[in-house]
């Protein structure tokens, strides 16, 4: 029983932590008199996971180094919903429809690498505004999602060395609960993500409808 309650240690600091940084980016933005969520960009240019990009060293006028470094943190976005939509076939390798199984046991097999590609080009993202733009009010939204990224790459890389029926389902907590705060750090393109990843799931809910569920399973690997 301790060992069951003690899986969910290190998630409960994540999200704790994330919530402080959450808290203290509202608190600043109502002092700074600017209002919480991702404020628009400069030039009509739509928003993205480094939020007000105008005032960034190098980000200025659409190029630079901040321009580089905010295009890493917009691909990170959509390699997590790439690999959070492994959710949508972790069932469903044995599904009627065989493209849904072929498209199942290749994201099984990338799950993993887009998971630290994810975390890799956020850390690169983040480090660089810190250093640039570290009195912005969306560095504290961008520290609270990487607080819940590393505990969900921490929770994955220990899934399969650590017998415990509740890894897995804590992983898929927090990839849920990385979600709002990325949404309230990236704004734009984190909603597409998200639509994208939902996307996803609908069309294989299709496509195993076209395949019919009378169809005889045909035997997969499993999880």
């Amino acid at each position: 029983m301790k060992t069951k309650k003690t899986v969910w240690i290190p998630a409960i600091i994540a999200v704790t932590v994330a919530t402080v940084f959450v808290i203290y980016y509202y608190y600043m933005s109502s002092v700074s008199g600017g209002g919480p969520g991702p404020r628009p960009p400069e030039g009509g240019v739509s928003n993205l996971p480094t939020g007000n990009v105008g005032g960034r060293p190098g980000g200025e006028g659409g190029g630079g180094n901040g321009e580089i470094f905010k295009t890493l943190g917009t691909i990170s976005v959509f390699l997590g919903a790439a690999a959070f939509s492994w959710f949508w076939f972790k069932k469903k390798l044995r599904s009627p429809s065989i493209w849904v199984r072929k498209a199942g046991k290749l994201l099984h097999s990338l799950h993993k690498l887009l998971g630290w590609a994810t975390l890799i080009l956020i850390a690169v993202h983040g480090v660089y505004f810190l250093i640039t733009k570290l009195q912005d009010n969306q560095t504290y939204t961008g520290l609270a999602g990487f607080a819940i990224l590393l505990a969900i790459a921490g929770y994955g890389f220990f899934i399969n060395k650590v017998r415990n029926k509740w890894m897995r389902t804590v992983h898929r907590l927090l990839g849920l609960v990385w979600i709002p705060v990325l949404l309230l750090h990236a704004g734009g393109s984190a909603i597409l993500a998200v639509i994208a990843s939902l996307a996803v799931g609908a069309l294989v809910w299709v496509l195993e409808r076209m395949a019919g569920k009378t169809m005889k399973p045909v035997p997969g690997d499993t999880i």
